[in-house]
């Protein structure tokens, strides 16, 4: 392998723009910075690729083996995010202009130094004191672009010159102080100030808090993780399903290569992002730290023990072990912990309570979602059928539902798969029934008023904690409604906004909804968290905070939760190709970020369980797509596909 492979697989031939032998400024055509030493570049360059050289001989990659079973490679952003290979910045040079010192810098932030401290040799004294890389990430799809102001020079404190080179560049996302990722499409333009030191020498005096960095810089330094919380206690439905226990995905951005398991726990203590917080509890007391006298990480028995400050030690067991569950399931998201079992000890590292994998098993997400034994699709009689996920032949499921006695448009199954409910095809009539032969049709549990069935009731959905959710499209008297049993309870969305709700898809927790809302003859993806209460007439029941969740996309036809934080979602993108992918909670692609093509796909069911295959409804029928597999027909007619939920 050449220097010029090595370059490529180290990902950081480039600078924040991230295209081979680009500088900061993104363009691939950029070169090197004016007044960069070539000498240096050569050596940092060097550097990393006796690095990358060194590493792929020692995981023995240097020869093509010649046998062995076909594999599938794994996502690029999680292979170079586990890699050893570290990256280093360069040293400011002599003599180097102002725009190469701020594209110096730049390149120096997208290190693997966990305190930046080759950056902050860019720093005056002051802005040393000042600069806090920590206040967030702003993303941006080419890179930062920094130039020169002209006219934008002059003396500054104590005689000194001082010059303003402007930073910009297209803003596709930014990560806050609490980890958070938000999808942004806007221009990005920041400042930096500088001023020359005693020996002549520009430094930057003044500059933005948080980093700036290119969408691949962003992809190899970063990783999604999910941080684990609670959801705070329902509206008075009894302690058998209050969500005490059930534990919601939180999922942040993080650091992928400095200190990972560290890092989560850190992530953890610090409570829910601002947009989960009003609808996630956290058993650990707020305030506690962490007291570590180095890297936290699992021993080799896949123990790893968390040493807490504050009121940890005065916790009850149960309490504790509750703190304990948040921690194994947040560790455990990072690929390189494998864990056996979480021990809590306090101040002075005396055990406080301990749980081991098995044991947290209770608390698992998954386990309000339900096993989903079965997938289910409207046959072309208008029945529900069934099959078992490993097997290709299906059949009418018990009870009126498979019967015949129902022609049915659209279904959910309980979770428990005992029960479901079904829209008639003319999208008038909701009922819910059992599934089993000696099970009653009954009477419509709610009827719509619309005239048309593309604007009478919506697919239903089913949470893990027995409500079931639909939506009325009817334009003359539109909303959102959740049955507690026969108690209807009517959902306010106050940022709807002049949208109305298409489809919906509630998640096994019942904190957040997925909903497709047509605004402004557009079909969009937005997903928002549901506010429970208890008020004098009862339940109330909020979806508030809706943000924009595949903003890329000019319409979105179908959508289905897919894992604790993620979704698979079929839209058409503004050159209008139908596409396939996966999207997680925060609007951030989701790994891997698309699905093999299928063509006319207008409805698409994923499991919480991401091991389980998916359902497509296409233009050719329903098909299943089991992982490493490619897409198989199921039924050569067919429409909405589910699985429970």
């Amino acid at each position: 392998m050449d220097a010029e492979h090595l370059r490529h697989a180290r990902g950081t031939g480039a600078g924040p723009g991230g295209g081979p032998g680009a500088g900061p400024g993104g363009g691939p055509h950029a070169g090197p910075p004016r007044g960069r030493s070539r000498t240096a570049r050569r050596r940092g360059v060097r550097a990393a690729v006796a690095a990358v050289a060194l590493s792929l001989l020692a995981a023995g990659c240097a020869a093509m083996p010649s046998s062995g079973e076909v594999k599938a490679v794994e996502d690029d952003r999680r292979a170079d995010a586990d890699s050893q290979v570290q990256v280093f910045g360069v040293k400011p040079q002599g003599g180097e202009s102002p725009e190469a010192l701020v594209r110096g810098f730049l390149e120096a932030t997208t290190s693997d130094e966990a305190e930046y401290d080759t950056a902050k040799e860019y720093l005056s004294p002051d802005a040393l004191k000042q600069w806090n890389p920590y206040a967030g990430v702003t993303v941006l799809a080419g890179g930062p672009v920094a130039r020169a102001v002209p006219g934008r020079s002059g003396a500054g404190e104590g005689g000194g010159q001082r010059v303003r080179v402007e930073v910009s560049g297209s803003r596709v996302a930014h990560v806050d102080r609490k980890h958070a990722y938000s999808p942004a499409g806007e221009e990005y333009e920041g400042a930096f100030q500088l001023s020359r030191n005693d020996d002549g020498e520009w430094r930057i005096d003044r500059l933005p808090d948080g980093l700036l960095l290119g969408e691949s810089d962003f992809q190899r330094l970063y990783r999604s993780v999910n941080i684990y919380y609670y959801a705070s206690p329902a509206d008075g439905r009894g302690d058998a399903s209050d969500g005490r226990d059930v534990l919601v995905a939180d999922p942040v951005y993080l650091r992928a290569r400095i200190d990972p398991v560290t890092e989560t726990v850190q992530a953890l203590l610090e409570g829910p992002t601002a947009w989960l917080d009003p609808v996630a509890d956290s058993a650990i007391p707020q305030g506690t730290s962490l007291r570590s006298d180095g890297p936290l990480a699992p021993d080799d028995e896949g123990e790893l023990r968390v040493r807490l400050s504050g009121r940890i030690g005065r916790s009850g067991r149960a309490e504790c072990e509750r703190m304990a569950a948040q921690v194994l399931h947040t560790v455990q998201e990072q690929p390189s912990a494998k864990l056996g079992k979480v021990v809590l000890a306090d101040d002075k590292d005396a055990e406080v309570c301990s749980l081991s994998r098995d044991q947290a098993a209770v608390y698992d997400p998954a386990s309000i979602a339900g096993t989903a034994a079965r997938q289910y699709y409207i046959d072309a009689d208008s029945r529900l059928r069934s099959l078992a996920v490993g097997e290709d032949r299906s059949a009418p499921v018990p009870g009126p539902l498979g019967d015949g006695r129902v022609k049915l448009g659209s279904v959910a199954v309980a979770r428990d798969e005992e029960s479901a409910a079904g829209v008639t095809h003319d999208g008038r009539q909701l009922y819910v029934t059992g599934l089993d032969t000696g099970a009653d049709l009954g009477e419509p549990l709610l009827v719509s008023g619309a005239a048309k069935a593309e604007d009478g009731l919506s697919a239903p959905s089913w949470d893990g904690q027995g409500d079931l959710w639909i939506a009325d499209r009817d334009p003359r008297d539109p909303g959102l409604l959740v049955f507690r049993g026969d108690k209807k309870i009517e959902v306010a969305v106050p940022e709807l906004d002049g949208g109305r709700i298409q489809a919906l898809r509630v998640s096994a927790d019942g904190v957040r909804i997925a909903m497709l809302v047509l605004r402004d003859g557009r079909t969009g993806l937005q997903v928002g968290r549901v506010e429970r209460s208890e008020g004098e007439g009862g339940p109330r029941i909020t979806v508030a905070g809706l943000r924009p969740v595949a903003p890329q996309m000019e319409d979105v036809t179908a959508v289905s939760w897919a894992g604790s934080s993620r979704m698979v979602v079929v839209g058409r993108e503004s050159q209008g190709v139908q596409r396939l992918s996966y999207v997680d909670t925060d609007g951030s692609a989701s790994s891997p970020p698309t699905l093999p093509g299928i063509s006319g796909v207008t409805a698409v069911a994923a499991s919480e369980d991401e091991a389980k295959p998916l359902l497509a409804d296409s233009e050719d029928g329903i098909f299943r797509l089991t992982p490493g597999a490619d897409w198989k027909a199921v039924a050569a007619e067919g429409s909405s596909p589910v699985y429970p939920g």
